[in-house]
């Protein structure tokens, strides 16, 4: 298990290194971050002042590599529009992100995990076609329409929930909602194609061949295996949810990293764009490979193959 870890979090070292290098390229290639810091009707002294005391006039390469060695120290810049350290942004920032990640999550799988199994389970019968109609909308519903719906029925015309703003579990749950919707259609397809290709397998015939009751061969010999890919899928729809909720922060006024982040486009806020992209992908990373743990704790075979 050691060895297993030890090549995850060498492989994830090496994403996160990528990914770092082509977000910092690619935003670096979206503008001149001089004229944008400038304003309009700035000189030509001053913004060359401004590349210099920054270091935008030397290579992307080397403004590359000085900005990782920051980061290796702690040090990935200060917000312009703000004038704080991004660490101090993101770090408050992260909590209402992770509050309503979270909840979504939870959310999602205590409805798609079982709703999944059970469609699995009866293929072609009534619960599986509910669980295939209830995957489409999913997938066909634009997160804004949904969460605008929400507001409208939950916040306005029944008013049980704030339509607006954070500090309690109430005001996560609209949002959570949104969300959750959002990511339940893969859990459920992958929960139902789970199911149904362990219960066609050999050892479930044995199971029955000896005897066993169907609900003894469903718990204690298909649910074990079914969650093997329940997990991975799981794992990347909490990033998703991580990095996906910038639209449903704004919509809510959730003051987290989605908001953040979308205040720091309006403001060419540089460094903070850059470190919401970075958490974001840290983000996948470290749950991808938590996943793939809980995964070989679940089945070793994994391990070995």
């Amino acid at each position: 298990m050691a060895n297993f870890i030890a090549r995850r979090l060498g492989l994830a070292v090496l994403v996160m290194l990528t990914i770092s290098f082509l977000s910092f390229i690619m935003l670096k290639m979206s503008g001149d971050l001089a004229i944008s810091m400038a304003g309009e009707g700035s000189g030509a002294d001053y913004v060359e002042f401004l590349r210099k005391t920054y270091g935008w006039d030397k290579p992307l390469v080397v403004q590359y590599w000085n900005w990782l060695l920051n980061a290796l120290s702690g040090d990935i810049g200060t917000s312009f529009y703000y004038g704080s350290p991004v660490t101090t942004l993101i770090a408050e920032r992260m909590p209402a992100t992770l509050a309503l990640g979270a909840m979504a999550i939870v959310m999602a799988l205590v409805v798609a995990i079982p709703l999944g199994m059970s469609a699995g389970r009866h293929q072609g019968k009534f619960v599986d076609r509910i669980a295939l109609f209830i995957a489409l909308l999913g997938v066909s519903t634009p997160i804004f329409w949904l969460s605008f719906v929400l507001i409208l029925w939950l916040g306005l015309q029944w008013a049980i929930l704030p339509i607006s703003g954070g500090g309690s579990v109430r005001h996560l749950l609209m949002p959570a909602m949104a969300l959750a919707f959002y990511s339940m259609p893969a859990i459920i397809r992958i929960s139902r194609a789970g199911m149904i290709d362990v219960m066609r397998s050999d050892y479930i015939r044995t199971a029955r061949a000896k005897g066993l009751r169907p609900r003894q061969i469903y718990l204690r010999h298909a649910l074990r295996n079914t969650l093997v890919p329940v997990v991975a899928v799981a794992s990347v729809q909490f990033g998703f949810l991580l990095g996906g909720s910038v639209v449903v922060e704004n919509i809510f006024a959730v003051h987290g990293i989605g908001y953040l982040t979308w205040e720091a486009i309006n403001q060419n806020d540089y460094p903070v764009v850059q470190a919401a992209l970075l958490t974001v992908s840290a983000a996948y990373v470290v749950l991808t490979l938590l996943a793939d743990v809980v995964n070989v704790m679940i089945d070793p075979r994994i391990r070995l193959n």
